[in-house]
């Protein structure tokens, strides 16, 4: 489990932890929803705590907690993640614009995507804005994208969610215009944001559908060449202006080029995105024709 600095520490039997309600979609581990008795389980390294209702094949039994009590205030009112979340910021459009990656499902390669944008930009001076959209809980996104030189980092944890899974639409698409105005608000002038999940998910193909007139770009992270076309297909019939494919599928040279074939887009590898890609796709040039 993390713990506040952001270390994965070893549980042991007894160990006393504290957590978050809440629920968790992820094809790769856990479907989970909040627990209903005083047995619980851990959902994510991060203190998400809920019922697993399904796992992967490949993870084995989620870590058992046992439900002590509700952290409450001094009124002996329950405590929520909502108590801490930070006031709308003041709306505003980065100077160089917001760019978004989408994925076509868990583990295509996302927040590597996000990332190397990051670093693209950040590399040339930009001072940059990252920001997690959905997901659920945890403190590696965050640390991937500080490393990678973004200058301002806001999530949806900031904005009162454990994880986002279940939350209503019209509070996940405040959510996104939030942070990014609390990222522009910050400094950043050109921003990132990243959206959990895949297209088939419910509040991820939500939000895709209002990323037309929000996003200056969006970039399709995805693990291969159909997922490419299928993404692309899925994107334009919501009107999202994709701009470049990239993701796991650019670990093979062959897939990239199919995918290149198939939907007229450039494919950029993370690699390719830092040194030059994130910058052109900022300019315009790697939009075909």
């Amino acid at each position: 489990m993390e713990n506040t600095h952001g270390r994965r520490v070893r549980l042991y039997p007894e160990d006393v932890v504290a957590g978050a309600f809440g629920n968790r979609y992820a094809t790769d581990y856990y479907e989970g929803y909040l627990p209903t008795g005083p047995a619980a389980h851990l959902l994510t390294a991060g203190g998400v705590v809920g019922w697993v209702a399904s796992a992967h094949a490949r993870r084995g039994e989620p870590t058992v907690l046992e439900v002590l009590g509700l952290l409450a205030d001094r009124s002996g009112r329950p405590l929520s993640l909502d108590d801490c979340a930070m006031p709308a910021p003041t709306s505003a459009r980065p100077e160089l614009g917001t760019f978004v990656v989408v994925g076509s499902s868990m583990g295509a390669g996302k927040t590597t995507t996000a990332s190397a944008l990051a670093r693209g930009w950040s590399r040339t001076g930009l001072r940059v804005g990252a920001g997690k959209v959905t997901g659920s809980g945890s403190g590696k996104d965050r640390w991937m994208y500080h490393d990678a030189g973004a200058a301002e980092i806001v999530d949806f944890l900031d904005f009162g969610m454990a994880s986002t899974f279940g939350y209503p639409p019209q509070r996940l698409r405040a959510t996104m215009v939030g942070i990014r105005d609390a990222l522009v608000g910050r400094g950043a002038s050109v921003v990132v944001l990243e959206i959990a999940d895949g297209l088939l998910q419910e509040e991820t193909r939500g939000l895709a559908a209002g990323l037309a007139g929000f996003a200056d770009g969006v970039v399709l992270a995805v693990a291969d060449a159909l997922s490419a076309v299928a993404g692309v297909g899925i994107m334009a019939d919501l009107g999202a202006p994709v701009r470049a494919v990239s993701g796991l599928l650019t670990a093979s040279p062959l897939a990239s080029r199919e995918a290149a074939a198939a939907t007229g887009l450039p494919v950029l590898s993370p690699a390719e995105l830092i040194a030059g890609g994130a910058l052109e796709l900022l300019n315009g040039a790697a939009v075909p024709a």
